[in-house]
């Protein structure tokens, strides 16, 4: 098994669980098949459905292969298993750069096209009733998050949400919708936040905090003054993996928070000699 299957591997595990991707036990270990325990879109509900998945020796140069499903919940309707193999295989299409792992972005993937396929068409209404006063942030729509990809060191995983904000309180507001709808963000051993944004009247609010990850708010704040970022706000999530880093740990939430303003387009990769730097 090569050095970038294995790190995603401990990735994923880390931020969706431990049985997320684990190897076949009914296949040799030569043949780099794992069984992909697809994590459900509501974080209440229990798993769809679960994949064989093929890693060739040249992965990820090589897209991986979806083989077939490998088992699905009973409870589910039927036709589900084969309905989430098909939105993986289109996934894995959509996601995958020769060199780069794609497993994680390819779940992303998944989810969307998952919600694509399942949204109910809405029905016209005559007369639309008026909105709410106020809302709890679990019936609020989801923030326009862009994640990073995740970095993973001696099995602590790093992830990064960047998303546009213009107050304060649309800031709080996203952090708290994050923490209460998502059960492995909110499990997590800190999200450590930061945020600027530019005000009326050339007013300015910056603030971060530490979720407990000692001076690693102001880091990240400092980041986004040297990157000079407005009216956009970041949050690191790390799932320790047992293994003290030092101080590496706050290059780690550096590089998913930039990794993640640059899928924002918020910044471009620096090159050398035409070509994007590498991590």
């Amino acid at each position: 098994m090569n050095e970038a299957l294995q790190d995603e591997i401990a990735a994923l595990n880390s931020i969706y669980g431990d049985s997320t991707l684990l190897p076949s036990p009914t296949d040799p270990p030569t043949s780099s098949i794992y069984i992909l325990t697809l994590p459900p879109l509501d974080p209440s509900s229990p798993p769809s459905s679960s994949l064989l998945i093929q890693f060739p020796p040249s992965y990820p140069d090589v897209p991986p292969s979806t083989l077939s499903t490998h088992s699905s919940n009973p409870a589910l309707p039927k036709g589900t298993a084969a309905r989430d193999l098909s939105l993986f295989r289109d996934a894995i299409t959509q996601v995958h750069t020769p060199g780069q792992v794609c497993l994680f972005d390819a779940i992303e993937s998944f989810n969307d096209l998952l919600t694509l396929a399942t949204s109910p068409v809405p029905s016209p209404s005559p007369s639309p009733s008026p909105p709410p006063q106020s809302q709890p942030e679990t019936s609020l729509p989801p923030p326009p998050w862009i994640l990073s990809a995740p970095f993973t060191e001696l099995k602590s995983t790093f992830l990064a949400r960047t998303c546009p904000v213009t107050s304060v309180s649309q800031a709080k507001g996203y952090l708290a919708h994050l923490l209460a709808t998502d059960k492995k963000v909110r499990s997590a051993t800190h999200n450590i936040t930061a945020w600027r944004i530019r005000g009326e009247n050339g007013t300015s609010y910056q603030d971060c905090d530490d979720d407990g990850e000692t001076a690693a708010g102001g880091r990240l704040l400092h980041l986004m003054q040297v990157m000079d970022l407005w009216d956009v706000m970041v949050v690191v999530t790390r799932w320790y993996g047992g293994q003290k880093l030092g101080p590496r740990r706050f290059a780690l939430i550096n590089m998913a928070a930039r990794d993640g303003f640059v899928r924002a387009g918020l910044v471009t990769e620096e090159k050398e000699g035409g070509r994007k730097k590498g991590r």
